[in-house]
């Protein structure tokens, strides 16, 4: 019997928000990503081993790690300016 276990990162965009880049210091929408590390049978992924969120710049491409809080942060702050 053959079986295939391995592990996946799975993105996903969390929120999209307008401000100037850290590194580019360009003002370009930003993308607020969501990374989870998951574990794969059979390419049918099971269960999460992390999650991690980081901003990525659509101008310049470059990333930079995000805390959950400051995730959440920004998801509060996007709905805030679009009230």
């Amino acid at each position: 019997m053959l079986l295939i276990f391995g592990t996946r990162a799975y993105n996903s965009v969390v929120v999209i928000v307008f401000f100037a880049c850290s590194h580019c210091g360009v003002e370009a929408r930003q993308h607020v990503m969501k990374t989870r590390n998951r574990v794969t049978l059979f390419f049918v992924p099971l269960f999460s081993l992390s999650t991690s969120f980081f901003v990525w710049c659509e101008n310049c491409g470059a990333s930079t790690a995000l805390t959950s809080q400051q995730a959440a942060h920004s998801v509060e702050w996007a709905a805030s300016q679009r009230a």
